[in-house]
């Protein structure tokens, strides 16, 4: 079995298949991340959460990440020159955490380098399909430049939201695609360590809401944060007006946020070096060509990264397939229950990643949120087995699907716009609305 795209997810991938005994090529366009300079900000922090970590265990690579995670139990909000914490729970398991990227990459392949019927090959970029039906991908050594034919009985896809190899099949007439671009972009700096320590509490994603922008920052386990900027690609304090004027950038950091303004020297000079790069929605259908090839994580369905699910859904996504794997189906009849199981959930997730963008840059300062986030937290506390805060089901309780998060979040939130319409919360009501509407939680069918 073959796996384009040598990210978190084709790894896991691997992983997982070599576990059961599969034999498993793995290739990348990129170098091996064991010997390179890792690309620089062209992403994002990743955050990992429990649908993440449950997968990274079953593919025996968790602990190796251990030390290089830094936990954030909840957000600090920079606001008005204050810093405000809100956990994110209110349960001990309830926290995320920040691991780079590159870091991730490095170890994955470690661990996977490791395992006798793993092969990975590095610098081999695939250019798409030459023959679906034949299992023939077109592929090219980047560092001689030789292109060859690659035969492949079963093809994976996991080459991210830029896929080659989804290109190939929808140019192929295979599917069809969709992208949905935010009318927003990112642009990655760092703010780096004082005498090797964070300079704010490390125990938080920090965030800077400004309304229609705002700024992030996750810890980093060398003591610096990645700092992200989120801003329109149009308009008054947006990437557009900062390209305009040469000293905007910093003029827009010293204005809004000035306590990591003071933080970041080399803020021109990473602007320079690593310009905004775009976000967007992908929709694919169907995700695989029947018998031979199947598209997952980013490929099928790359998502914003405002719900730091992305790569914590690829990697779900791994598992699901690895267990349909595992139950006797053959690769055609695995990757169709893949799709059929899974597109409700990667839907829903895709829906509230961008959901949560209005919440991370304007919400989380509106007292009426934070008085139904507090509501919603004492109503877990009363109601465990009913009522689940919908960040809470998506981030800590990976027995719950995306798409029955998304369907108890709506009735949730009903519930907490009803019983905040006065200034004392009725109990007895409350009581009566979780118990008629929401049914105890029961996990997913896979």
């Amino acid at each position: 079995m073959d796996i384009v795209g040598a990210g978190p997810a084709g790894l896991v991938l691997a992983l997982l298949l070599a576990r059961r005994g599969r034999s498993v090529r793995v290739f990348e366009r990129r170098p091996d991340p064991r010997r390179a300079h890792p690309e620089g900000g062209r992403s994002i922090n990743l955050a990992l959460a429990a649908r993440g970590m449950r997968v990274l265990r079953a593919a025996d690579a968790l602990d190796a990440l251990r030390e290089f995670c830094v936990p954030m139990p909840g957000r600090m909000l920079h606001v008005d020159g204050n810093q405000q914490f809100i956990a994110y729970g209110q349960r001990a398991d309830e926290t995320l955490y920040s691991i780079s990227r590159a870091t991730l990459h490095e170890q994955l392949t470690r661990s996977a380098a490791t395992v006798v019927n793993i092969e990975l090959n590095f610098g081999q970029r695939c250019l798409g399909l030459q023959s679906c039906n034949a299992g023939l991908l077109r592929m090219r050594d980047e560092v001689s430049g030789r292109e060859y034919e690659l035969r492949s009985e079963f093809i994976i896809g996991a080459d991210g939201a830029g896929s080659a190899l989804r290109d190939g099949l929808c140019a192929a007439g295979a599917l069809q695609v969709r992208e949905e671009r935010l009318a927003h972009g990112y642009q990655e700096f760092t703010i780096p360590a004082q005498d090797g320590r964070h300079v704010w509490p490390p125990q938080a994603l920090h965030i800077w809401p400004r309304g229609s922008f705002m700024l992030i920052a996750l810890p980093n386990n060398d003591g610096s944060f990645t700092a992200t900027l989120f801003l329109p690609e149009q308009g008054r304090d947006s990437f557009a007006s900062l390209a305009a004027e040469p000293h905007a950038l910093r003029a827009l950091f010293e204005r809004e946020f000035p306590d990591a303004s003071a933080l970041m020297p080399q803020l021109e000079a990473e602007a320079l070096a690593h310009p905004p790069s775009s976000l967007g929605t992908v929709y694919c259908e169907p995700w695989q060509a029947p018998g031979r090839v199947l598209l997952l994580g980013d490929a099928a369905h790359a998502i914003v990264p405002f719900h730091g699910q992305g790569m914590n859904c690829a990697l779900e996504d791994c598992l699901l397939f690895d267990e349909l794997l595992g139950t006797g189906n053959d690769f055609a009849a695995a990757a169709a229950q893949f799709e059929e199981r899974r597109r409700p959930d990667t839907d829903a997730i895709a829906q509230m990643a961008l959901e949560n963008y209005l919440e991370m840059r304007d919400s989380v300062r509106d007292p009426l949120w934070q008085r139904r986030k507090a509501l919603a937290l004492e109503l877990e506390q009363r109601f465990p087995a009913r009522f689940i805060p919908r960040y809470s089901m998506v981030m800590f309780h990976a027995e719950i699907g995306y798409a029955d998060a998304l369907r108890r979040g709506a009735v949730q939130q009903a519930i907490l716009e009803e019983l905040t319409t006065g200034d004392a919360i009725d109990w007895t009501r409350a009581a009566r609305l979780v118990t008629e509407r929401l049914a105890p939680v029961s996990a997913p069918a896979y």
